[in-house]
């Protein structure tokens, strides 16, 4: 068993109530992270828990590799959920997990949202969403403008497998990256899987999970915080290493994001997440100088939702934060300028990815929907199960999408 030995005094121990509770799941604060002695030490009822991390502890949601990555992902003031047993007369963690953050302590689940009468942006078409156009691009449609489809055709094509330093070498690599938090990272992971086993990808096609659990995009909107966004980014570039890659070598973005908790309603809150996100996609080419192209995905379906975290509308309306980021860059925005022929490149080529958002159990055009059993316990996450259905969707895009074929799959061999 994966478990994390809790150090403390018995006297502590019978303040806290835990020998009583020890096989209940109990929240906590993280007060602060010893690196270097690998101790945590929590905040539980008011008083402090060291706590020693080993190579065998369980890190619910984490990819990361190393303790020390998993402990990145787990800075002061994040709230936590543990469980502990007892064993040899010391407590000991079986896990931990950052706690939603629109799952407070005696906090009431999210207002019932009738959703019957949502449609998918791919559905709405010519209709309104509160007065505003659906479709995934203008005038409510779901392809791309010819224009910017040509250009994201040019930009694709010029992707090559590069070196460490970012020249083109025949034995080079081709990154594909994830950017965003929890539901990104569990959606890219699950993608990862079947990408890599499946023989029509390009083998010189390395896909790296930066995606990481609780980094919104109000947090990793500003890389130079000297906090937890500056963290973010921090370890997007130490796992790119872990995948034995470099920044250079990054050239395509997946992004995937949302705010936690919120509360501003429509259309304040898609027009805050459209501008994290132009931010974001901001910060891209200066951190991966050989970035070219930026595919945006929505929220999945936020109705099942059991806490605040992002419940509905909020995960609709999220799909209109990306649909309006990319219609910034059609109309010419210089803050979104891809072209160095127009200027400084400051941001990639921006496009839809897949569009995760279905109606509940009422099926899409294509037949793609979501049952309760697609999701964990707080209803937000998705389950193994769910994590699988939208990592075919994604695959799906990936192997189809004019801009993505012609990188993403393995090219014929002229003989």
């Amino acid at each position: 068993m994966l478990r994390i030995v809790i150090m403390a005094t018995a006297t502590a121990l019978v303040l806290l109530g835990l020998a009583a509770a020890q096989e209940g799941i109990r929240t906590a604060r993280i007060k602060s992270v010893d690196a270097a002695r690998q101790v945590i030490t929590l905040v539980v009822d008011g008083h402090d828990l060291d706590v020693e991390v080993t190579g065998q502890t369980r890190f619910f949601e984490s990819q990361a590799t190393t303790i020390d990555e998993r402990l990145k992902e787990f800075p002061a003031g994040t709230r936590v959920l543990f469980k502990t047993q007892s064993k040899n007369g010391k407590l000991l963690l079986e896990g931990i997990r950052k706690r939603p953050a629109g799952n407070r302590d005696g906090e009431a689940p999210p207002p019932p949202v009738d959703t019957t009468t949502f449609k998918p942006l791919t559905e709405l078409g010519a209709a309104t969403y509160h007065g505003f156009a659906g479709g995934l691009y203008p005038e409510g449609k779901n392809e791309r403008p010819q224009a910017h489809e040509a250009a994201g055709l040019a930009l694709a094509n010029r992707l090559t497998p590069l070196d460490a330093e970012g020249e083109p070498a025949a034995d080079g690599k081709i990154v594909l990256l994830a950017i965003g938090m929890s539901n990104a990272m569990q959606a890219f992971g699950a993608f990862k899987l079947v990408a890599d086993a499946d023989p029509a990808r390009n083998p010189q096609v390395v896909l790296v999970n930066g995606a990481q659990g609780g980094m919104t995009a109000s947090i990793i909107q500003n890389a130079a915080d000297g906090g937890r966004g500056f963290m973010y980014w921090k370890t997007v570039d130490e796992r790119l290493i872990a995948a034995g890659v470099t920044v250079a070598q990054v050239q395509a973005v997946w992004v995937k994001q949302a705010d936690a908790g919120p509360t501003s309603g429509f259309p304040q809150y898609a027009e805050t997440l459209r501008d994290e996100l132009a931010r974001i996609v901001q910060i891209l080419p200066s951190r991966f100088p050989n970035v070219k192209l930026a595919y945006l995905s929505s929220r999945t379906f936020g109705g099942y939702a059991k806490t605040r975290l992002n419940p509905e509308p909020y995960a609709y309306e999220s799909g209109f934060a990306v649909k309006w980021l990319i219609e910034q860059q059609l109309r010419g925005a210089p803050e979104l300028n891809y072209d160095a022929a127009k200027g400084a490149a400051v941001a990639p080529w921006l496009s839809w990815g897949p569009y995760l958002w279905a109606n509940g159990a009422t099926a899409r055009a294509d037949g793609f929907r979501y049952e309760a059993a697609d999701f964990a316990d707080d209803g937000t996450h998705e389950s193994n199960g769910g994590q699988k259905k939208i990592a075919r969707l994604m695959l799906d895009f990936f192997k189809s999408d004019s801009t993505s074929k012609p990188w993403f799959l393995k090219q014929p061999t002229n003989k």
